[in-house]
């Protein structure tokens, strides 16, 4: 995930509908891609066109115990995973020459599947770190913790890492995070309304101190709840200080070059050469502060907090970190917060799911080769890009047909758009795992070995050229990106497969399916953040005043009908943090509708299959991408730190906005579909 912006978003594939055999065309009779099982037929579809579109489906599909919310990006999700099992477990159960990356996978996963070692250590893979920090004598030794816990993958109060220069894309930085707070975002210690979750959080916290033992270890044992509590403040008065979420969508505010002396006059309770020296960083000028005011009040936090408490806050990001691959009982505690408070989870994941994440996570691309080679065929990077071009011009038209820009934005917006990187499948060149060790100590031990592993890749990048062929995500993930720095969309392998793109189906459902989903990632260069950055990814305003102006005008329209959701009760949809992906959403629809529309011009699309129109099939198909079903916990969870609008309003809240669906569907005024024209929100 890249810290400037959110990459979580979603991806598409299109397939050629000819095939040939023999050197003989070969009939070919295609599906209407709409399962019209999937459909609510007692709803109109002008007043609640996702019960329409996805009222079957989730009745078919209810809610698993394991999930918080479950939809199609789910089901893609679980087969990836049981492919991912099979490929894993088949190494594992090998003789695998020792240092080889199938060793490396073939072990991590037994020692994880190997739970009666693993309950018979109990707490002892951490005891060594929680003595560190509980002989902690004062502040002076904060420094030096900070920066082994940095290696080690953990970052309390602040993490640095190596990210493009904004005013320079082709090289790598360093910048300086907030981070640290244990339970997420800022609004889970601030609003009055979150209290119990705050119970329930040092009633987790207490829970940590006794059977990891820190309490005994600081001669507080049976008074961990005093622990917990002073974490909770300690934590509570970071959140104060934090940059909200909706500040930080703004990439200039987050932009603050800062020289070393000058960071050192700013955190003067850390010694920050001393800082960056532990971590290979010593020979730094300069640094990005991500959030100058936040970093300028870390110190007089840390000069007025109890040691004690400080030592207790750190060991709890030590317990946090850990609890996953510990024993039961710290996956369990950790569970009941996370997964039950938070989300409304009713059981864990069985066992295997975890680990199989997990060796995922440590040896993500040393997986990821494993699995295009059995899973994804070479043939889709082609017709992939075919598609990706159509959608291309699409756009490239819509900008030229914007009477709100000026010719002198337009030109460069098409410079822009022409000059997006794509990545399709996996990379060209893969990563190198030799450096990381997989010993047969303990599960958690090579956890940590393979963040240090991680960190080092990291900071390695820093005051060197970003590299171009580099990729933000393995190609067994379900998802996709675009990242504003390298100017590039890229669709993992993972995603390009049903039920994102049915290659039995006619081409109509595939452009509402996966051709919105590669319009939504290209629309993102040009969102609320992306229009921020030129074509080579450099932060720089080539908007012009009038232009700029017209623009906000024109996003204002989706932040203020998103901001008037009720979500659920007395919550609200938050229209400026999800901006960037309603905008992506709404140009993604656009753009890939009027591809339709040529190719239907063209030949080839059907126009009545199932009962339904192609236009209509485009908007259903569409619908289905976000069917599903979620917890009430996860509605406000989701809220409260996805950026990402829930799915329900990915498609009521969105398709109004929409001409073609608006005449597809013949919706008129008085149906809860209808937005008038003038109040429609026209972008891209």
């Amino acid at each position: 995930m890249k810290k400037v912006i959110v990459p979580l978003m979603i991806c598409a594939i299109f397939c050629l509908i000819s095939s040939c055999k023999s050197k003989q065309k070969e009939e070919v009779t295609f599906t209407s891609g709409i399962d019209l099982a999937n459909l609510d037929t007692t709803v109109s579809p002008n007043d609640d066109f996702y019960q329409f579109a996805c009222g079957g489906w989730m009745k078919n599909n209810p809610l698993k115990p394991e999930y918080s919310r479950y939809g199609s990006f789910d089901v893609l999700g679980e087969n990836n995973q049981l492919q991912l099992k099979e490929i894993i477990t088949e190494t594992a159960a090998q003789q695998n020459e020792k240092g080889s990356v199938a060793q490396k996978i073939g072990d991590l996963y037994n020692m994880g599947m190997d739970s009666v070692t693993i309950e018979k250590q109990g707490a002892e893979p951490i005891q060594a770190e929680l003595k560190t920090i509980a002989d902690m004598k004062d502040l002076k030794e904060l420094t030096a913790m900070l920066a082994d816990m940095s290696l080690n993958g953990l970052n309390p109060f602040l993490g640095i890492f190596g990210e493009a220069d904004p005013d320079n894309s082709s090289m790598n930085i360093a910048w300086l995070w907030q981070s640290g707070l244990g339970i997420g975002d800022r609004d889970y210690y601030l609003k009055e309304d979150e209290q119990n979750t705050r119970d329930k959080y040092v009633e987790m916290l207490t829970e940590m101190f006794k059977i990891s033992g820190y309490g005994k270890l600081v001669n507080m044992e049976g008074r961990e709840n005093e622990l917990a509590n002073a974490v909770l403040k300690l934590e509570t008065a970071m959140a104060e200080k934090f940059m909200d979420k909706n500040t930080m969508r703004d990439p200039f505010k987050t932009h603050n070059i800062r020289t070393i002396d000058q960071l050192q006059n700013m955190l003067p309770a850390i010694n920050v050469k001393e800082y960056l020296e532990a971590q290979g960083l010593g020979s730094l000028e300069s640094v990005n502060v991500g959030q100058v005011d936040y970093v300028s009040a870390l110190s007089q936090i840390l000069r007025t907090t109890d040691l004690n408490t400080i030592k207790a806050y750190l060991a709890w990001q030590v317990i946090n970190a850990a609890a996953p691959f510990l024993s039961s009982d710290f996956v369990d505690a950790s569970f009941n917060f996370y997964g039950k408070v938070l989300s409304g989870k009713e059981e864990n994941k069985p066992r295997w799911k975890r680990v199989v994440s997990t060796v995922d996570g440590c040896l993500g691309e040393a997986v990821g080769e494993l699995y295009v080679e059995k899973y994804f065929p070479a043939a889709a990077k082609e017709r992939m890009l075919k598609l990706v071009d159509n959608l291309k011009v699409a756009l490239g038209e819509r900008i030229q047909d914007a009477k709100w820009m000026s010719d002198s934005t337009k030109m460069r917006a098409q410079e822009k758009l022409d000059a997006i990187i794509v990545k399709i499948g996996y990379p060209d060149k893969w990563r190198d795992y030799s450096k990381l060790e997989i010993k047969d100590d303990s599960y958690y031990a090579n956890v940590v070995r393979a963040r240090r592993f991680e960190n080092e890749y990291q900071m390695s990048k820093i005051g060197k050229p970003v590299d171009p062929t580099e990729w933000q995500m393995t190609p067994q993930t379900v998802n996709a990106y675009y990242n504003p720095t390298t100017n590039e969309i890229c669709f993992p392998a993972g995603i390009l497969q049903p039920p994102f793109f049915d290659m039995n189906a006619d081409d109509a459902a595939n452009y509402g399916a996966i051709g919105v989903v590669i319009g939504h990632e290209m629309t993102h260069g040009f969102d609320d953040q992306g229009r921020n950055y030129d074509k080579m990814g450099n932060l720089a305003n080539w908007w012009t005043e009038e232009d700029g102006v017209n623009f906000t005008q024109r996003a204002q329209v989706l932040v203020d009908y998103f901001n008037k959701i009720e979500v659920a009760p007395g919550l609200f949809a938050n229209g400026q943090f999800t901006l960037g992906e309603n905008i992506a959403d709404n140009g993604g629809l656009n753009i890939s509708f009027q591809a339709l529309q040529k190719a239907k011009a063209e030949g080839g699309i059907q126009e009545m299959m199932d009962g339904f129109t192609a236009d209509q099939r485009f908007f259903l198909a569409y619908a289905n991408v976000w069917a599903n079903n979620i917890r009430d916990e996860e509605i406000v969870h989701r809220t409260m730190e996805d950026p990402h609008s829930l799915g329900r309003y990915r498609v009521n809240a969105t398709l109004p906005h929409i001409d073609g669906f608006i005449e597809a569907f013949n919706i008129k005024p008085g149906d809860k579909m209808y937005v008038a024209p003038e109040e429609r929100a026209h972008i891209w």
